[in-house]
């Protein structure tokens, strides 16, 4: 497939641009600094790729960036950021909606605080003592449901470059909701009780970066499981997987 990564020198765009290769795909990368993208790649990797260095707010560029590709995976910037960030997301979803050329399939890096809370109407990032800068995934998520983009959302918790876990485990993917079990009593806390659940089992939702980058690749396919849907991600302990 042809596949274009916007924030490719990030730690998550690198990682699909390197495994993007292996898997034959035909990469593009789309980023502002060229000489921090070869020193990532190096050349042997390097010659695989079509790199395109602009910025993300330039709308012809970003446009011109999209033509006959397959799918767009957008992984520039951070939530911290604030309006910049959300500027240049929602520039490439619209360039991604008006580029007519560009074949519809769009993931996009978010937050775990997005997911819905199973047993409850609450998604974390709505919760008292979430950090307010990840409302900034919120604005990105409510742009693409304004869209007719065959999209998902990618939710992960704290990426980590290797997994923590020793032993076997299953990696658990689910499709708008934590991918953590959840007692049904939490309907009945309140929202700052519910928040401090959540934090008090967060490093539940640790994920490695090259788990997060291979499930997207992984369903990069027209009209998919996870089309227009977030997606979250856990391990599991092979033992207790039925």
């Amino acid at each position: 497939m042809n596949i274009i990564v916007f924030g490719a020198t990030g730690n998550t765009g690198k990682r699909v641009l390197a495994q993007g290769i292996k898997m034959g795909h035909k990469m593009t990368a789309f980023v502002r600094n060229s000489e921090k993208l070869y020193d990532q790649l190096g050349e042997p990797s390097a010659k695989h790729v079509k790199v395109i260095v602009d910025d993300m707010l330039n709308t012809v560029c970003v446009s011109e960036a999209l033509a006959h590709q397959d799918a767009a995976i957008i992984a520039a910037g951070h939530a911290g950021q604030g309006e910049e960030f959300v500027r240049i997301v929602d520039n490439i979803i619209s360039q991604c909606v008006l580029e007519p050329s560009f074949s519809g399939r769009v993931w996009v890096m978010g937050g775990a605080g997005l997911l819905d809370i199973p047993y409850t109407d609450l998604i974390g990032n709505h919760l008292p003592g979430f950090p307010p800068e990840y409302k900034n995934h919120n604005l990105n998520f409510e742009r693409l449901q304004r869209t007719g983009l065959d999209w998902s959302m990618m939710c992960p918790g704290t990426m980590m470059d290797s997994r923590e876990h020793p032993d076997p485990v299953h990696l658990h993917v689910t499709a708008e909701t934590l991918p953590v079990p959840m007692s049904e009593t939490i309907k009945e806390y309140s929202e700052a009780e519910i928040a401090g659940h959540l934090f008090s089992r967060f490093q539940e939702l640790n994920v490695a970066y090259d788990d997060v980058v291979m499930c997207m690749l992984n369903h990069l396919e027209l009209g998919g499981a996870f089309k227009r849907k977030r997606v979250g991600l856990a391990y599991q302990s092979k033992i207790s997987v039925r």
